[in-house]
């Protein structure tokens, strides 16, 4: 039986310059999607890689065998040592990981609590693994349903009240926005993210920089302030008259150097790695905030709504338990009602061989009759089977029952019964 494993590194367990060395790219990503998937003892995988995390979620035969490959594989692509990599390397497994996955969706390990973005990031994880073959239904049912945990901890709670993403949150350092100029350097989910805020405050206009200006002009029309789009070589020359600049590329290189600015700016760097050469910080009427100056953030939600939501996770993740053990037993509660099935169309041929004279109508009264005792005697171990299967050592009732009735769940009408059954 395979179980849930979670090998990651994030911004609770490292510092940005590591996240910075094991960023990848989108063509990395999918090589070590595909090489995670080949593993020994992985049955599906999926990878969430955004600006504060890589998490890679396996479905694995094997705990040790499955940590063991999917270390040595994030350290080879991300050229990290693994000695290194590993001090800083969390792992969940089983529950634990349903449970890591369920506080991810919500918002609740997230560097901004709350922030709503990485539902999105966990979508475009699983889509790229189902593009890519390398998902499974375990992993996709896990995905579906911390999406759904996701969902009703924001409509039953406040988790997103505080305006929880890094950009409100960073440019909320940068003091009054109104009638101001900013540069965005960038046309991704988190630039989009960017202009939507901006323009929400109150800027005056949006300049909107990328490498393929065709993503940039199209993001500047959906502004709904005065925006435009410029090719990304031309920068520097917008730096000059920008009061705000949010970069958020994912380019692995340095965007901005101390020698493009010529005057006072705020700079938020969203960018893993890091868009904006720190030394910056050394000019004169220059801020600059990046990832590291958002780990400790005072407007984190109310500690109300965020016990509220670890209500939520915590449910959930018993709810979603009790649903993979009913999955375990299903087979072996749908193999016995099929042999009790054949017993009863055994006997009842048996008695109509020894009573040929029996009318259509008393027959199919015998046969009703039968079944319903048959169905009252199974009743109540079936039920029962179900809810001891909960307990700890809940798989050897569903042992003994198998013994005690000599059945085979794996027959393949049993297993097609118990997958209809859920």
């Amino acid at each position: 039986m395979s179980s849930i494993l979670v090998v990651g590194l994030s911004h609770r367990s490292a510092p940005v310059s590591l996240l910075e060395r094991t960023a990848v790219t989108a063509d990395e990503l999918v090589k070590l999607l595909h090489d995670v998937h080949q593993a020994t003892s992985v049955n599906g995988a999926f990878v969430v890689s955004t600006c504060n995390r890589i998490e890679i979620y396996a479905d694995v035969e094997k705990f040790h065998a499955g940590v063991s490959s999917i270390s040595e594989l994030l350290a080879r692509h991300s050229g990290v040592p693994l000695d290194e990599l590993s001090r800083h390397l969390y792992v969940h497994y089983e529950e634990r990981a349903v449970h890591h996955i369920f506080s991810v969706a919500c918002g609740l390990d997230s560097m901004v609590v709350g922030e709503g973005q990485i539902s999105g990031q966990l979508r475009a994880a699983l889509k790229l693994a189902q593009a890519n073959e390398t998902v499974d239904r375990a992993l996709n049912e896990l995905v579906q349903q911390a999406l759904r945990v996701g969902k009703r901890a924001r409509n039953e709670t406040g988790i997103d009240r505080a305006g929880a993403s890094l950009v409100s949150v960073g440019l909320g350092r940068a003091g009054s926005l109104t009638g101001k100029r900013a540069l965005v350097v960038g046309a991704g989910s988190m630039s989009s993210l960017a202009v939507a805020t901006l323009a929400r405050e109150g800027i005056g206009e949006i300049v909107i920089a990328n490498r393929t200006y065709e993503r940039g002009a199209h993001l500047a029309r959906a502004a709904e302030v005065p925006a435009r789009a410029i090719e990304l070589a031309d920068v520097r020359a917008e730096l000059a008259g920008a009061d705000i600049v949010v970069s958020c590329t994912g380019a692995i290189g340095i965007v901005i150097t101390p020698d493009m600015i010529e005057g006072p700016v705020f700079l938020l760097d969203l960018a893993l790695p890091h868009d904006v050469d720190p030394a910056v910080r050394e000019l004169s009427g220059v801020t600059l905030v990046g990832l590291d100056d958002l780990r400790e953030t005072d407007d984190a939600p109310a500690v109300a709504d965020t016990e509220a939501v670890r209500r939520i996770v915590c449910e959930e993740v018993q709810a979603f338990q009790l649903g993979l053990i009913a999955a375990t037993v299903a087979p072996t509660v749908v193999a016995l009602r099929s042999k009790a099935a054949e017993v009863v169309d055994a006997e009842l041929v048996r008695l109509g061989g020894r009573l040929p004279g029996l009318d259509d109508r008393a027959r199919d009264e015998v046969a009703q009759t039968v079944r319903r005792v048959v169905d009252k005697l199974l009743h109540a171990p079936t039920v029962r089977v179900k809810e001891l299967a909960a307990s700890p050592d809940g798989d050897t009732y569903t042992e003994a029952l198998r013994e005690l009735f000599d059945l085979d769940p794996k027959t393949p009408e049993a297993v097609i019964r118990a997958e209809d059954v859920l």
